[in-house]
């Protein structure tokens, strides 16, 4: 972990902020106070090779399986000393992870050393390396990896020429002169200028690599983090997993389409493991790859019924992602009532939805059972505003299988003569005051509903009424959305 052993990096942050409080208000209240534990299974492939790591150490039971079970735990050899440390049971404010241990096996319960492990991986966090140093080091370490042995010989030796080059010009000979003329003065033995000879002194040490002629450290962040992935992917052939972490750090669309062609097409066949926060790396990828993680549930997008997978493989906008990324999401059904339902929330709480973490996606083609069926199997709170279109049974039926659990709610209003939000709009205020808000004159309800509902003005009408200045009032099925 950040490059060190983890025994040398163990923290108490490194559990999850509920164990640690379950563990504290356990001992605290005088109960039985069980320590939580981190474990990290890792499942290989099912092929003869790897027959020594089978068995059935794992959380997939029953079966034996090939893999490795890595786990942070107590250590039951501080088990007395541990003891005297909670005795004052209100001093513990935190895991002790003083007596913990880090133990690797294979699902045969047998202890696994790095160099049994049958995988070769290259972990690339090309924002992991900030300082300019640290860069250039980073940098020259991957190229130097790149390199074919005669060639970083030829490199080495390039170097050495420059250091002799170096002790023999004329000004550095005058100042070694000087030097040894205050022989005694300094040291018993003579002082000289000259260039590091040992190994430590390589031309790694020396050498800068740059892009057009400028410095790899003062090039855009962008470029540098996209010179590293391709540097590890190029020096890495005995490698057979990758693992990169956020490929889009600073990168614009162009080039981070420009990357991930790079990334697919040097991996080969070689296991690709890649984190993103990016929609867009999700759809260059492909969605069949994706797996999806919330709050410690996942799932594969092919894990979806086959229709919605479909729907989903084709949709280029990814917002999956969104509802992923958000703590609630609500889904409405067009730009329309995305600006209305945002204003109805303002209203409400005095901030916009994404300020609290609400985040209001528009759906397109009325899809919403598509993100319903990811929202209910990874438990992400989710309301639907949708229209009664002057058929409320149909609705019904139509959600049946997601009746309102506090988890996914689908919102409408159940009068079937207000069968869209406009009609609703009006139903909720006067004619008067939408007319104040709309700047229309008109007399007759239906010709104002008539004149919001045309195509042409539906934005419009949106966008005055998310404007607006005036006291508004919002139909009761969104007001429930936005609580």
């Amino acid at each position: 972990m950040n490059g060190r052993p983890l025994a040398q990096e163990l923290h108490p942050f490194l559990f999850s902020v509920q164990a640690t409080r379950n563990y504290l208000a356990a001992l605290h209240g005088g109960k039985p106070a069980t320590l939580p534990a981190i474990t990290i299974e890792l499942f290989f492939s099912d092929i003869p090779e790897l027959a020594e790591f089978r068995g059935d150490n794992h959380s997939e039971k029953p079966g034996d399986l090939p893999g490795i079970i890595y786990s942070i735990e107590f250590n039951d050899a501080y088990k007395d000393a541990y003891e005297q440390y909670i005795a004052k049971r209100d001093d513990v404010r935190s895991i002790p992870v003083e007596y913990y241990q880090a133990v690797c096996q294979s699902f045969a319960r047998k202890s696994v050393l790095p160099r049994q492990i049958p995988l070769s991986p290259v972990i690339v966090d090309a924002s992991r390396i900030t300082t300019i140093t640290g860069a250039n080091r980073y940098v020259t370490g991957l190229i130097r990896e790149a390199l074919p042995p005669k060639e970083q010989v030829q490199l080495s030796v390039a170097y050495r020429k420059l250091r002799e080059i170096f002790l023999a010009d004329d000004s550095i000979k005058q100042i070694n002169a000087k030097f040894a003329e205050r022989h005694g003065e300094i040291s018993e033995k003579t002082l000289s200028m000259t260039l590091d000879p040992t190994a430590r002194g390589g031309w790694e040490t020396a050498v800068m690599p740059s892009l057009d002629d400028v410095p790899i450290t003062l090039v855009g962040k962008g470029e540098q983090n996209a010179v590293k992935i391709k540097l590890a992917l190029e020096n890495s052939s005995d490698a057979n997993v990758f693992l990169i972490e956020e490929p889009e750090n600073h990168l614009s669309f162009s080039r981070l389409h420009g990357l991930i062609n790079a990334i697919t097409k040097k991996a080969g066949a070689r296991q690709l493991i890649i984190t993103t926060h990016s929609s867009f790396v999700l759809n260059k990828l492909g969605i069949n790859n994706v797996i999806l993680f919330r709050d410690g549930a996942s799932m594969r997008l092919d894990a979806l019924t086959a229709d919605t997978y479909e729907y989903f493989k084709k949709l280029p906008g990814h917002d999956t992602l969104r509802l992923l990324l958000s703590s609630r999401s609500i889904l409405v059904e067009g730009p329309s009532d995305e600006l209305v339902v945002q204003k109805a929330f303002i209203a409400k709480h005095g901030v916009s939805p994404l300020e609290k973490g609400v985040d209001v996606i528009s759906v397109k083609g009325l899809a919403f059972k598509r993100f319903l069926e990811i929202a209910k199997l990874l438990g992400i709170k989710t309301d639907v505003v949708t229209d009664n279109d002057g058929d409320v049974e149909a609705l019904k039926a139509k959600y049946a299988d997601y009746p309102a659990d506090g988890k996914i709610n689908v919102r409408y209003d159940d009068d079937e003569a207000f069968p869209t939000l406009e009609p609703q709009m009006l139903k909720a205020n006067s004619l008067e005051r939408l007319n104040s808000v709309l700047g229309t004159d008109y007399d007759d309800p239906d010709a104002l509903t008539e004149y919001m509902t045309k195509p042409a003005n539906k934005t419009d009408v949106a966008l005055k009424i998310f404007d607006t200045t005036e006291a508004i009032t919002f139909p009761g099925y969104i007001n429930a959305a936005v609580e």
